[in-house]
């Protein structure tokens, strides 16, 4: 589908199912609001799935992944070809991610959106690369523009297949050595916020090598001066193949009416891409948690999204974006399966006003 055409057919979240969820969480058994933001949450997913009584169990979580040849201006720590060994890693099972999806019960998409190293063909893997790795973007364009759109279109593709077989449920999630210098840019681009606040350490940086990081995002910006009205040239400038794969991921979810969760600060980054294509993608999107990168908490505030955990994780790969899907499925599952005080025979609270007890 064309990206046009995506976000004419996003459409805003049902507001009845939303107003009817919430006059059934006043009639719970339980005192109104003390399930604090799960309540909210299950408003959220009211107004997502068009039912006052929604259901969120199944998760499909898709890992995008690819290279950045900004890394050749020494902005991370490690050697590029990590990113295709962790890819194998995910697909062993022996990765975080793996691990957390195992004991979640969650289905785990891998995506190579564009190693540079080569990958051996694998029944898990997609492949939906639109190069081997994106181009050093201190020195001109990360990427074509005809690349950045087939990023958009196989995330789109990606999540729509995910809907299609039964997720309610769509999570984010990375992988990509230099990629938290591109979530940078794209922050400071979509945002307005100076690179030195969008920057941060990424994978232990010292100060003088953080310092050397914040130069480069500055340069990058600087060299290309990307037009902040466009999410499709933002992303052509200085983003990341498999941010643009998660951006596609954030529309084709929102055309799908499912709800997505957005992991770290490289999905942020990928959600405001999104969010500059189709403000309205913000009604099925959820902040699975903070991470401890500093652009993270700029590139939510800018959403206007609270996450639902902070444990100082940065790791990546959808780990915080996993483990906020299992409060979602709670907080669902509270809304549709609780008894109402009638139903369960309970007396309701005493009337606290002299306007209440007159009624």
């Amino acid at each position: 589908m064309r990206l046009d055409d995506v976000a004419a057919g996003i459409r805003p979240a049902d507001a009845k199912a939303k107003q009817a969820a919430a006059r059934r969480q006043q009639r719970l058994t339980k005192p109104p609001g003390s399930l604090g933001r799960l309540e909210e949450i299950s408003i959220q997913l009211a107004g997502i799935f068009g039912t006052e009584r929604p259901i969120a169990r199944d998760t499909t979580l898709i890992v995008a992944a690819a290279d950045h040849g900004v890394v050749a201006q020494g902005v991370t720590g490690y050697p590029q070809a990590v990113t295709a060994q962790m890819v194998l890693n995910f697909l062993a099972g022996g990765a975080a991610i793996s691990v957390m999806a195992r004991a979640r019960g969650v289905e785990l998409v891998i995506a190579d959106a564009g190693v540079a190293s080569p990958l051996p063909e694998h029944p898990d893997l997609r492949v939906v690369a639109a190069g081997r790795g994106t181009a050093d973007m201190t020195r001109g364009p990360a990427m074509r523009e005809d690349q950045a759109d087939a990023c958009l279109e196989a995330g789109i593709e990606l999540a729509r297949f995910a809907a299609e077989r039964g997720a309610q449920v769509i999570a984010t999630g990375d992988m990509g050595i230099g990629n938290t210098t591109a979530a940078s840019a794209i922050t400071a681009a979509l945002t307005g916020a100076p690179a030195r606040e969008t920057t941060g350490r990424g994978t232990g940086r010292s100060d003088r090598e953080l310092e050397h990081k914040i130069a480069c995002v500055e340069r990058a910006l600087d060299v290309n001066r990307p037009d902040t009205a466009s999410g499709v040239d933002v992303l052509t400038k200085v983003g990341g193949f498999e941010i643009g794969v998660l951006a596609g991921v954030v529309l084709g979810g929102a055309l799908a009416r499912r709800a997505v969760v957005l992991d770290g600060f490289v999905s942020g980054a990928a959600g405001l891409i999104a969010h500059s294509l189709c403000p309205t993608v913000l009604d099925f999107l959820i902040a699975g948690h903070r991470s401890a990168e500093p652009g993270h908490r700029i590139a939510l505030n800018h959403l206007g999204l609270q996450p639902l955990l902070d444990l100082e994780m940065r790791l990546g790969e959808g780990t915080g974006a996993l483990l906020a899907t299992g409060l979602i499925e709670v907080a669902a599952a509270c809304l549709s399966d609780m008894a109402t005080f009638d139903e369960a025979g309970v007396s309701d609270r005493a009337p606290t006003d002299l306007a209440e007890a007159s009624t």
